[in-house]
């Protein structure tokens, strides 16, 4: 048995279908079909921002340094990508999942002094486009 029902502002019909003891509820008018947010230009990936610091920084040597910031893509997150050069510190990839992704990193400064230790963070989307790289060099002292 199968009954349609025309929904008013609606192009197209939901639809109740019965096969055997169970019901099986179809949605056909056009927000239920498969699309992603706009990509903007051609080739865009992610965009990464490093928040904390602001800037290239020193900091003196002892407790951890935590660096945080966030990555972001309209056809939503694939993977964010961190390299450290420098210091002891290193992180795997993330696996997103989301159209936004915030990370805090704790960067191991002790015994570190004299050492430069540089940050860079970057993601790619669902799509396969890779975005700009975030840079940070932190001295320690």
């Amino acid at each position: 048995m199968r009954s349609g029902l025309p929904l008013p502002g609606f192009p197209l019909w939901i639809g109740v279908a019965r096969v055997g003891a169970a019901v099986l509820v179809l949605g056909c008018n056009t927000r239920d079909r498969l699309t992603f947010p706009n990509p903007g230009p051609a080739g865009s990936g992610p965009q990464t921002i490093i928040d904390r610091p602001t800037a290239d920084t020193s900091v003196t040597a002892g407790p951890g340094f935590i660096v945080t910031g966030f990555t972001r893509d309209p056809d939503w997150i694939d993977t964010v990508y961190f390299e450290t050069e420098g210091g002891v510190t290193m992180f795997p990839p993330f696996v997103g999942g989301d159209d936004s992704i915030r990370f805090a990193l704790p960067l191991t400064t002790s015994g570190q002094s004299g050492q430069t230790i540089t940050l860079r963070v970057f993601g790619t989307d669902r799509l396969g486009n890779r975005g700009d790289t975030a840079i940070r060099q932190i001295a320690v002292q």
